[in-house]
């Protein structure tokens, strides 16, 4: 029986992660068997690849919260030998085998077809970060942001989420201030799209419980004391789209925003997202999305490299996105 490469991560005590040759029999059970062309790094998946969090579930596992690929084998009516699909959520690269190897196999429910418009890499040149990044924006945009008002907040800009948010709000027309811990990297946000770059200290820094309004809204990548002190200075009305926890998980603010000004604290999940909404974001990817910026901000790897930018995403030394080249 043929063998393929994997990423394994085979323990948690102590932990090991190791690249293996697994076989087809190896996998675990699915209707979809997917040949992965390319999958992605995310935030999570160092969590994952180094212990530093409890993501995984259960060993042995392959993390990779995210693929695209051609499909092999399909038990399923939506699906054919030859399709082109992309995976990101449901739990893959946590409690299922993910995408960091060349075969998976999942449920039929997990995909999506491939975005027309949009090639296999450039899928996973988007992947999890920019999907998330999309559903934030969208949901801004349901509880009333419009391009014609005040500036709008990306925290931790230079990551994944952050770089995408940034470059898809400046193309819809916003005004983007970005928000880094990183000012060196002004030239790069400023070539996404940012009109001004905002030290991260501005708002860790202490603060009143309301500061001057100034943003229309925020994406808050980071959580813990940015998103504190996002909250006060976002104008009366305004929403903050929140979706990670990379600065802490707890949040010390008070009621204030929120019945004074009437701030809305609205949570960004793309693990679990209904289907639906999944293929409307991936079709606003596809349109809302400067490919050329994408391109730019986007560096391609092999999975033997893997295990080292794990720990450099944890330490926020990664710009822009990393995509998994499952063949190279």
């Amino acid at each position: 029986m043929p063998t393929f490469k994997a990423l394994v991560v085979e323990s948690g005590d102590p932990y090991t992660t190791r690249l293996r040759e697994l076989s087809l029999d190896e996998l675990p059970p699915g209707e979809v068997l997917v040949k992965v062309a390319y999958s992605s790094l995310n935030y999570k998946d160092g969590l994952a690849i180094t212990g530093a969090g409890k993501v995984i579930r259960s060993f042995p596992l392959v993390p990779g919260v995210d693929f695209a690929g051609v499909v092999v084998e399909s038990a399923s009516p939506d699906y054919r030998p030859g399709d082109e699909v992309v995976l990101t959520g449901w739990g893959v690269g946590e409690r299922h085998w993910g995408g960091l190897s060349q075969m998976a196999r999942v449920k039929a429910e997990w995909l999506v077809p491939k975005p027309q418009g949009l090639s296999l890499h450039q899928t996973m040149g988007i992947g999890t970060a920019g999907f998330t990044a999309m559903l934030c924006v969208m949901t801004l945009e349901e509880h009333g942001l419009r391009p014609d008002g005040r500036e709008v907040l990306v925290t931790g800009a230079t990551g994944g989420v952050g770089s995408i948010a940034v470059a898809v709000l400046a193309r819809l027309g916003y005004r983007v201030v970005a928000s880094t811990g990183r000012l060196q990297e002004r030239p790069y946000l400023e070539s996404l799209g940012a009109t001004e770059i905002l030290e991260r200290s501005v708002l860790t820094a202490p603060a009143r419980p309301l500061e001057s309004e100034r943003f229309a809204a925020a994406v808050d990548t980071v959580g813990g004391a940015v998103l504190a002190g996002v909250l006060p200075r976002i104008a009366y009305g305004g929403s903050v789209a929140a979706c990670g926890n990379a600065g802490g998980a707890r949040l010390e603010t008070t009621v204030f925003p929120f019945i004074l000004r009437g701030v809305s604290l609205l949570g960004v999940d793309s693990v679990m997202c209904p289907r639906e909404r999944r293929l409307r974001a991936w079709e606003r990817l596809a349109h809302d999305l400067p490919l050329n910026l994408l391109e730019a901000s986007v560096r391609t790897v092999d999975l033997a490299a893997v295990p080292e930018l794990a720990q450099q995403i944890l330490a926020g030394q990664v710009r822009g996105r990393v995509v998994v080249d499952l063949n190279a």
